[in-house]
């Protein structure tokens, strides 16, 4: 392990074992206060950020662009104040925490025991929303991690989400969408990150008026399982209570081949995500180059993606 790996690993053990601890207005204001920090040093992931800004709100002028990426960085600072303290928060706090609407789509789905496969953005807090659904509906579910540099980070990730009460399977590895599929199969739930594709094998999408690649796995397993895919969206306001919505399911189309099929259901999940992000772009935290011109060149590789939490 380098020296960088271990003082990141010591960082966010920190994070964990400190930041739980302090009192709830402490958080947020350090929370803020570290996000503000960030954002005045104008490093590589805000300059991205204000960067993916751009194309979800592209009459944006330099001034605008500059509020949205100060305003996404406290909410993303809010995410990890959030997530460093989730393990020490009482049911009572995790359940009074999110509202999300039009959670009839949800609750029907798990009712109807087909399988229900959430997938999200890198919206709002997520880990939030899924400590939510294993704490307020009592619901188990399954979920897949990106394999952090260093092992013993990746460790602290899968601890803490198991500890919220998910099952976390490693994104690389080929066994994670066989491990799904049965989960949808036993009428489960599964929820995945999914829209930043981590292979060279996603689908291309229409995505703020330019091309990006999404994972295939959402699509795809709703096909090969007859599971119910239904895209989320997370925001917050200026309540401790995050916002969220569960949106309308994506249905599998009659005709065309399994490729088809795909394309024109991935399509709709980027659309469903587009409409959250549209609403609340400074929720959305993507730090990342996402749309294709943005993107190195890489080398194909075979195989469906799962999508996958960062």
């Amino acid at each position: 392990m380098s020296a960088r790996e271990r003082l990141t690993d010591a960082l966010y053990g920190l994070g964990w074992s400190a930041v739980k601890k302090l009192p709830e207005p402490v958080a947020v204001r350090l929370g803020r206060t570290v996000a503000d920090l960030a954002w005045k040093r104008r490093g590589k992931g805000v300059l991205r950020l204000e960067s993916n800004y751009a194309r979800v709100v592209p009459d944006a002028g330099p001034e605008r662009l500059a509020e949205l990426s100060r305003a996404g960085m406290r909410s993303y600072l809010r995410y990890w104040m959030e997530s460093f303290r989730l393990p020490a928060w009482s049911a009572a706090r995790v359940a009074d925490g999110f509202d999300p609407k039009d959670l009839h789509h949800l609750t029907d789905g798990i009712a109807s025991d087909r399988g229900v496969i959430l997938a999200l953005p890198h919206m709002g807090n997520w880990d939030l929303a899924g400590a939510w659904v294993t704490t307020k509906l009592r619901t188990p579910f399954t979920t897949v991690a990106e394999r952090l540099k260093p092992e013993t980070l990746y460790d602290r990730f899968v601890a803490y989400r198991e500890g919220l009460g998910m099952e976390v399977l490693p994104h690389t590895g080929g066994s994670a969408f066989g491990t799904l599929a049965r989960r949808l199969r036993d009428g489960g739930l599964v929820c995945l990150v999914a829209e930043r594709d981590l292979s060279a094998s996603g689908v291309e999408v229409d995505f703020f008026g330019d091309t990006a690649r999404m994972p295939a796995g959402p699509a795809l397993l709703a096909q090969q399982t007859g599971a119910l895919l239904l895209p989320v969206t997370l925001w917050y306001d200026d309540s401790p209570v995050m916002q969220g919505r569960v949106h309308p399911p994506i249905e599998v189309p009659g005709t065309g081949t399994r490729a088809d099929k795909t394309s024109v259901m991935t399509q709709a999940l980027a659309d469903a995500f587009a409409t959250g992000i549209a609403d609340h772009p400074e929720d959305w935290h993507m730090l990342q180059r996402l749309w294709l011109a943005d993107l190195e060149p890489r080398p194909s590789r075979p195989g469906p993606s799962d999508g996958a939490p960062a």
